[in-house]
């Protein structure tokens, strides 16, 4: 499936491994920004969610179909304004083909300490990702590099912490709260 780039960078990704609050920050900047908020675990197919919930992560190839979801519905989303999207993106070659579709975007990479983050998968209630998976996701996870020119976070920080680096860092976002 091929669509065209967006020539503006419309659209925010919030990424990183399972646990570190993609969701919460993406939908946080969404509201302060008068946005949409797109979580990626809904486009995952039923079988992808079996797959995880049994304790097995997703191959390459289980991935591509949903990204290509993802970046339909980020697409589609931005042609209404700006989208935050919290999405694991978790290699390179993940975060290319969203760019394939999207164009640019702005990158958010969450990272923290594996013990933070199993604490935090621990506490998560009816979430389809066991925190068995956390290693495997950390071990294919390659941070965003010079060309991605990412905000990398620690969520060692409280959220509000998180957000008022996002919003200095992206000069011109409004963060205000207002959701103007």
């Amino acid at each position: 499936m091929v669509t065209r780039p967006r020539k503006t960078p419309a659209a925010t990704l919030v990424m990183g491994v399972c646990g570190t609050g993609k969701s919460t920050i993406a939908r946080a900047l969404a509201e302060r920004r008068g946005g949409v908020f797109l979580d990626a675990d809904d486009y995952h197919p039923l079988a992808n969610r079996d797959h995880m919930a049994a304790g097995k992560p997703l191959s390459d190839e289980m991935r591509w179909d949903w990204l290509d979801a993802v970046a339909n519905a980020v697409a589609e989303a931005s042609e209404t304004g700006p989208v935050n999207f919290a999405c694991s993106a978790l290699k390179h070659v993940y975060r290319d083909r969203l760019r394939a579709h999207l164009g640019p975007m702005k990158i958010v990479c969450l990272t923290g300490s594996r013990a933070l983050i199993a604490a935090r998968m621990g506490a998560r209630q009816d979430h389809f990702m066991p925190v068995d998976l956390l290693e495997s996701q950390l071990e294919i996870l390659e941070l965003p590099g010079p060309d991605e020119a990412a905000l990398i976070c620690d969520v060692a920080q409280a959220p509000e912490q998180i957000l008022g680096t996002i919003c200095r860092a992206q000069e011109g976002a409004d963060c205000s709260g207002t959701g103007a």
